[in-house]
């Protein structure tokens, strides 16, 4: 497909739109939040969305319990962009959303969004010693795409290693196990943030989430959808027919890389000059995305790469480690873990007391990478 001249400019100077201000990755997350703040649905007179979200910073991290609850979509969603600095997209596949409340208060503590695993990964490869057999792999691996405390519940009482302790609990296991009827024996995430930031939230979390490496990072960044949804319906109307067809994986996309295929050529065969500056202004944005620090859990199991590699389909338990991932044994290392980090703010008189959250006041004012 190649568009008319006028057609080219339009499209050319559409996508220059969406990421000329994008020099940083935190520059996109900031552009993504104020997009998505707005879709958050009012409350009642006398009722409101952070009266769900933990303020009660005077509670010492040892009179903390937790249970793991299973919202609505909605609740979810709702609290979750209140939440979390960055958003995130529906994606096929597995998927379980959970809440995470301290249960004195009723309140949430943190969000947790798992789901299938990326298809390939160089840090699972290397550490599995080969390429997994996809259909087993998928079967028995599952992924963390949020896992994200609520702050400064997060900041005060090292609620991020909490949180991701959770989602390496036998108890979670289960509950993926009884859902989609198999025996998970392996659990991944990646640090949001890349290299740009030096440490992680799953530093420091041995035995149970073990740092592989780092990802291979060379993509562009999807587009907002305001502009998306509007250039979408752009080029399908001019190609009498969608870009790409609607059951294929990872549509949205293949179905950018597809529209920035068509600028590329169609700059090449009337406008050379902005074409040679095109590829390189994308090739600019590609540079935005940053490598991410790829961590792994095999729930205290000592056989996990003979199970993923197909070499066996038995689990054995590691003596030395499994029952470590109950979560009751889990809750009390982190207990030891955030007392100290309570002290030491204390005695700092560097407890934070405001609850953050994001919404059109906070935007300048909450940094994105926190």
């Amino acid at each position: 497909m190649i568009l008319s001249p006028e057609d080219t400019l339009y499209a050319y100077g559409k996508i220059n739109e969406a990421y000329g201000s994008i020099n940083r990755i935190d520059d996109f997350f900031r552009m993504k939040k104020l997009e998505r703040i707005k879709e958050i649905p009012p409350t009642l007179f006398g009722m409101s969305h952070e009266d769900d979200l933990f303020q009660d910073f005077s509670m010492h991290p040892e009179d903390m319990n937790f249970r793991i609850v299973q919202p609505d979509h909605s609740t979810f969603n709702t609290l979750l962009e209140m939440t979390a600095s960055f958003t995130y997209e529906e994606a096929p596949g597995k998927e379980m959303k959970l809440m995470i409340q301290e249960t004195t208060t009723g309140t949430a503590v943190g969000f947790i969004k798992l789901g299938s695993p990326i298809i390939n990964s160089k840090p699972r490869n290397e550490y599995l010693g080969g390429t997994p057999d996809l259909t087993i792999f998928n079967k028995r691996a599952i992924m963390g795409f949020i896992i994200v405390p609520t702050q400064p519940f997060g900041f005060n009482y090292l609620g991020g290693k909490l949180l991701s302790l959770i989602c390496c609990s036998h108890e979670v296991r289960e509950m993926l196990n009884k859902k989609y009827d198999t025996e998970m024996c392996l659990f991944e995430t990646t640090s949001l943030y890349g290299n740009i930031k030096g440490t992680s939230q799953y530093d420091g979390l041995k035995p149970y989430l073990r740092y592989r490496g780092d990802t291979e990072s060379k993509f562009l960044l999807t587009l907002p959808d305001f502009i998306y949804h509007d250039l979408n319906k752009w080029f399908t109307e001019r190609n009498d027919g969608p870009l790409i067809h609607k059951g294929a994986s990872s549509r949205k996309l293949k179905i950018q890389t597809k529209m920035i295929s068509i600028i590329k050529n169609s700059l090449k065969e009337y406008y050379p000059d902005l074409h040679t500056e095109f590829v390189s202004f994308i090739k600019s944005k590609q540079d935005v995305t940053t490598q991410k620090r790829f961590y792994m859990s095999d729930y205290g199991y000592e056989n996990v790469k003979d199970v993923l590699l197909g070499k066996t389909e038995t689990l054995i338990p590691n003596k030395q480690n499994f029952d470590k991932f109950y979560l009751d044994n889990m809750v009390q290392w982190w207990k030891r873990k955030a007392s100290n980090r309570y002290k030491k703010l204390t005695d700092e008189k560097s407890v934070r007391t405001e609850l953050e959250v994001w919404n059109a006041n906070t935007m300048n004012t909450i940094d994105i990478i926190r």
